[in-house]
């Protein structure tokens, strides 16, 4: 995906009332920031304008934002300070001008037919109120890892959102209507961290959910991604709006909920994960780069030779 690191298209301005506003929350974003926007103005729907949320970052997020935004009108720098996720969300909300709100963060990469495709669904469908799609999982070097496929129809979307699985809609894959955000007030801040979970149950309120079934969106993971340094208090949160969201709906609430937030790795089990993710996908510089981290982090453990092994023999 390197056309999307340093190039993007010619400067082009951004229209008054466009089609979808897409708002990026991004706090020290530096390293993936460039990479992400580009993604977005090589779009091939072109009706858009990209506010990013600048959450009182300390890095060079807010230079690489004035350049993004001289080189092309559509990118709208948005200043706060440090108030988290969930202010910066509610604030690019307010600021957008579009009437589809299409969620991204500051370390993904769209596909150049996102918005095409979901914007025609949308236009399509106006029961639906956000759609979704799938995704492919990269690591921090943006290798490709799998890909996650996400349940189509509003019914299953649901029913996987109460019984506590915030990834039956992928956040920053979706597209949402802008006015069915503000009719229910946007994002809470008391359930920060599992805001999506919390926002996507109640815009199922309000109509349907769906999911293209196809990929859209290359969502990276790294040691500093949210569900990896957030995952107690985000247990805690979702068990408590999954409650209320029970009782919303007149449903009994369970006695536990089997909430999926993703396995907890420690620093060595994810990049031996990531390593022999590479192999299965023949991408043996990823697996290399990543067996030499195992051996940095565990030098004795044989898993960490053997990942060396495989990798340098490519078998």
């Amino acid at each position: 995906m390197d056309e999307f690191i340093d190039k993007a298209p010619d400067k082009e301005p951004t229209a008054k009332n466009p089609k979808v506003s897409v708002v990026i929350p991004a706090y020290n974003a530096q390293r993936y920031l460039l990479a992400a926007v580009n993604s977005i103005l090589c779009q091939t729907f072109r009706d858009f304008d990209c506010i990013v949320v600048d959450d009182g970052s300390t890095d060079r997020t807010s230079v690489i934002l004035g350049e993004l935004a001289a080189r092309d009108a559509r990118v709208i720098p948005l200043r706060l300070g440090h108030g988290g996720i969930v202010a910066a969300l509610n604030a690019g909300i307010h600021a957008a001008r579009g009437e589809l709100i299409a969620r991204m963060d500051a370390d993904d990469i769209c596909l150049p037919e996102r918005f095409a495709a979901q914007v025609a669904y949308l236009d399509e469908h106006p029961e639906c109120v956000a759609v979704g799609s799938n995704v492919i999982l990269v690591d921090p070097f943006d290798s490709e890892l799998h890909e996650v496929t996400a349940k189509a129809d509003h019914e299953q979307i649901e029913a996987d959102l109460l019984a506590g699985n915030g990834w039956a809609i992928i956040h920053p894959s979706t597209l949402i209507r802008k006015q069915v955000l503000l009719d229910i007030a946007g994002y809470r801040p008391e359930y920060e961290w599992s805001e999506d979970l919390d926002v996507f149950l109640r815009l199922a309120e309000k109509g349907k959910l769906a999911n293209l079934q196809e990929p859209l969106l290359r969502y990276r993971q790294h040691f500093s991604s949210v569900n990896r340094t957030k995952i107690d208090l985000q247990r805690r949160r979702s068990e408590r709006l999954l409650a209320e969201a029970h009782r919303r709906r007149g449903l009994a609430v369970p006695a536990r909920f089997n909430i999926e937030l993703g396995d907890q790795l420690s620093r060595y089990d994810q990049v031996l994960t990531w390593g022999r993710c590479a192999l299965g996908k023949r991408n043996l510089a990823a697996a290399r780069r990543h067996a030499l981290s195992a051996i940095r982090c565990q030098p004795l453990k044989r898993d960490s030779w053997s990942l060396a092994f495989h990798a340098w023999s490519g078998r």
